[in-house]
Parts: C-alpha cells; sequence; structure tokens
C-alpha cells in the first residue's frame, strides 16, 4: 500500500471527484485498516508513518480531509496539527488517539481540530463524522469559488468593469497580489490607481496589515524625506520630537506611493536603497532599521521619458517596474459605463439619503459619448450632481453640465440673464474653467495651480474672488 500519494492535481476542490483523505499514524495495523474502510466507502486514501511525512503529502497534493494521530514518533499530533493549520487553514483535521482524556480533547480542539475520535473506533461514527466534515468543507469551498467566480466577472472589490481591458487587469491583480513583488500602476489621473494598489494589498498575504498611502508629489520635496522614513529629535529646525516615517508604520503590510514620478532625485535614491536592502535611516540619525513593506507605486507621467531627460534614475525605475499594471482611460472602455453610472447612482442616493435615481436614456447616449478627460473621477462627480440637482426619480439630459452635452456655455449664460456684462460673462467663463480644472486634479490645488502654471497663492486668490466652493477629494 502506497505510504504517500504524489500526484499534483488542482488546489480548487472539484465535487464530482471522489474525497480525497490522508492517513496520518505511525502504526502500520491502524493506516491499513483505515485505508481499507475508507477505500471500500468510496474514498481516495493516501497515508503517512509520520508527521513529516504527512506533511510533506498535503504540500504535494490536495486533500479533504486529515485523519491524524495524536501520538506520533518525533513530533506530536498537536505539533503537527499547528503546522497544518498554518499552512492549510480550512482543511479539516479528525484527530484519533487511544489517550481520549478531557484535557486532550480540548487542547485538540484549541490547535483547531473538527473532532476528537478515541480508539477503538465505531466505523459507522467515523464515516459519519468524516462525511459531515467532507461536506461542510466543500461547500464551504464552493461559496467561496462562486463568489470569486462572480467578483472576476463583474468587479474587484469597489472597481468596476466587465470590459476586456479591465478583466486583464483585475486578472493581473489577482496573480500578483500573493507575491511579494514591487508593482507599477500606470494610468492618466483618474483611472483609480488607489483602488488597485488596495485591491493588491487586500488580496495578499499582507491584508491584516497596514495599507499606507502617500501622494508624493502633494508633499513639500523638503519634507517628502522625512514623511517617508521619519526624524530624530533635533535633525532639523522643526523637529522638536522623533517621528516615525511611513515606512516604518506600513512594516509588514504595503506602501502605496502615488505619482512617484514628482520625487526628487536626492529622495529617489534613498527609495532605491530601501529596495535593495530593506534598511533605511531616519533623517538626522545613525541606526539602520530593517523592514518589510512591499512598494506599490502609481504614476500619470511616463517614466521612461522622465529617465531619459534626467528627471528619475534608471535604476530606481527598474527596481519599480517589476510588474506593470496599465490602466485604461475611460474613453477606451466605454461599455463599462453604465455598470460605472449604477454604482455611482446607489452610492450617492445612499450618501444623500434619497430614493434610488435612475438615468434617462438620452442622458445615458450623452454620457456614453462623451470623452472623460477626467476618467472615472470625472463620472463620479457628473453623477454626484446629477443626484444632488435631481427634483424627479429619472435624471434628465438637462441635468448634465454644458460640456457633456454640447450646449454653448456663453448661449446658455446670455439666456439666463441676457443683460450680463462683458465682464461678467468672462468672470463667468473663468470660474467655469476653474472648476472644471479642479474637478479633473480632484479638487487638490497644488496640481491645479501647477496645471495652470500660476502660483498657487494666485489661485487660491481667483477661487476665493470667484466663490468656488472647493469639494472634498475623492479617491484615485
Amino acid at each position: 500500500m502506497p505510504e504517500v500519494a504524489h500526484e499534483s492535481i488542482s488546489p480548487e476542490t472539484d465535487s464530482t471527484l471522489p474525497p480525497r483523505i490522508i492517513v496520518i499514524d505511525d502504526e502500520a495495523a491502524i493506516r491499513e485498516s483505515l485505508q481499507l474502510l475508507l477505500e471500500l466507502e468510496g474514498f481516495e486514501v493516501a497515508t503517512a508513518p509520520d508527521g513529516a511525512k504527512g506533511l510533506q503529502a498535503l504540500e504535494d497534493s490536495v486533500f479533504d480531509l486529515a485523519l491524524l494521530d495524536l501520538a506520533l514518533p518525533g513530533q506530536s499530533g498537536f505539533e503537527i496539527l499547528q503546522a497544518i493549520r498554518a499552512q492549510h487553514a480550512n482543511l479539516p483535521v479528525i484527530m484519533i488517539t487511544a489517550y481520549g482524556t478531557v484535557q486532550n480533547v480540548v487542547e485538540a480542539m484549541h490547535f483547531g481540530a473538527n473532532n476528537f475520535i478515541q480508539k477503538p473506533w465505531d466505523n459507522e461514527k467515523l464515516l459519519a463524522d468524516i462525511r459531515g466534515a467532507i461536506g461542510q468543507h466543500r461547500a464551504e469551498t464552493e461559496n467561496i469559488q462562486l463568489k470569486r467566480a462572480l467578483k472576476q466577472r463583474y468587479s474587484f472589490e469597489n472597481i468596476i468593469g466587465k470590459s476586456e481591458t479591465m478583466q486583464a487587469v483585475l486578472d493581473l491583480v489577482g496573480q500578483v497580489a500573493p507575491s511579494r513583488s514591487t508593482v507599477l500602476v500606470q494610468g492618466e489621473s483618474g483611472t483609480g490607481k488607489e483602488l488597485i494598489a488596495k485591491a493588491i494589498h487586500s488580496h495578499s498575504p499582507r491584508r491584516d496589515k497596514p495599507f499606507v498611502p502617500v501622494h508624493t508629489g502633494a508633499v513639500p520635496s523638503d519634507l517628502l524625506e522625512s514623511t517617508l522614513f521619519g526624524h530624530v529629535k533635533g535633525a532639523f529646525t522643526s523637529a522638536i520630537a522623533s517621528k516615525k516615517g511611513l515606512f516604518e508604520i506600513a512594516n509588514g503590510g504595503t506602501l502605496f506611493l502615488d505619482e512617484i514620478g514628482t520625487m526628487a532625485l536626492d529622495t529617489q535614491a534613498k527609495l532605491l536603497r530601501v529596495l535593495q536592502d530593506r534598511k533605511f535611516m531616519l533623517v538626522g540619525g545613525v541606526q539602520e532599521l530593517q523592514v518589510d513593506v512591499r512598494i506599490v507605486a502609481a504614476t500619470n507621467a511616463d517614466l521612461r521619458l522622465a529617465v531619459r531627460e534626467g528627471r528619475f534614475r534608471e535604476d530606481l525605475f527598474y527596481r519599480l517596474n517589476v510588474i506593470t499594471i496599465d490602466l485604461p482611460p475611460l474613453r477606451n472602455r466605454k461599455e463599462d459605463i453604465p455598470l460605472l453610472v449604477a454604482h455611482c447612482l446607489k452610492r450617492f442616493c445612499e450618501e444623500n439619503q434619497l430614493p434610488l435615481r435612475k438615468i434617462s436614456p438620452e442622458t445615458m447616449r450623452a454620457l456614453i459619448d462623451y470623452s472623460w478627460p477626467g476618467n472615472v473621477r470625472e463620472l463620479e462627480n457628473v453623477i454626484e450632481r446629477c443626484v444632488v440637482l435631481s427634483t424627479d426619480q429619472t435624471i434628465p439630459k438637462e441635468l448634465l453640465p454644458d460640456h457633456l452635452t454640447g450646449r454653448s456655455f456663453e448661449a446658455s449664460l446670455l439666456q439666463n440673464n441676457p443683460d450680463a456684462s462683458l465682464f461678467e460673462i468672462l468672470e463667468e467663463i473663468e470660474k467655469r474653467i476653474i472648476t472644471d480644472r479642479l474637478e479633473h486634479c480632484n479638487w487638490n490645488q497644488t496640481d491645479a495651480a501647477e496645471a495652470f502654471r500660476i502660483p498657487l497663492s494666485t489661485l487660491n486668490q481667483k477661487i476665493k474672488r470667484l466663490n468656488i466652493e472647493i469639494r472634498k477629494k475623492l479617491k484615485d
């Protein structure tokens, strides 16, 4: 009789195949009798004479249940049970022993045993316990697989998309998430780069550790190094106390570096060292700190061009560019717009405590025909506006911003205010342009000022003069 089966099968449980059981017991007679009993009942059985061989069998193949003896040579059954739970958390395990004390039963259940059978066992009861444990395990596994299939088909957490391009992105996210590899997410502003980073983290072994995002372009270059690596007291004028950096805070988890292309060259050099050695020093410190942090970086810029122009280190680019995920702009996946609209309608109606709104066919046609330079973020802003301004259950096309419907802004302004002076018209046009730019920049005034190529103070003065209401930033 074979001691261990080594054939490789899919890790997905197939309910059409006979259940597979491994018997781990140091007594040959026990192994043989259990194998005979179980095979007569239609189970596939492999056996192992000790815990080490049993654990190896579980690594080499897939089983529906383990029968585990308590008294094993070398490592005890309790130690093997803990090792099984560490690697195969959901595998049903039934402990078998001649020493069925209350203390043993309690300890077995504490370490995760599904049941505890005393030798000599009753065949019918043992078979009933095995069938019950396997049936429950397979039902739970099939439910997980069904949810996974639905998620892959329609959405991935808060990432909505059924288009081929988005499904390819989600497939890649699913592949890379369990690894520890560095990931570079590329895409235009508003395409959802932070959502992709969060999806990678939440489906990785680091999911229970911190996810720490930082928009490197929003932090002044002279403060970014301290923000990332921390500093000791007295490291610079305003360092009145020591402070942990984001690398230390994210230890064991994921650090999301958004708009990595804006990082200064000297900070890039220090980031490269962390990626290479997993070590860094606090600003003003002398002691190296060891960290285990996964980096997910994002950019809306062409980093290869930045490398050629000397604005980005080539060695850092190749360190970051281990796995690249390219997010398509919304204009290239318009079949996803109806799904995104439905998602946004539900979200904003709930947030504003309104009955669920619908989109008229004419409104949906206009949304699909628009090019969406601000991508999903701009779509969210438009749908929120429509929900807030709507008075009926169905949202008409007239509630869309003028630039979506092709209506002349100047004509609509004159129609509403035929006596408007040239100064008033120009002021209203300036207000509209600044508001649109702020929407495209996720209401980040620093980014908007850079896009306009004006000082931030000038933009702030215009915002105040034109009474532009600054809205809450949305996630990227």
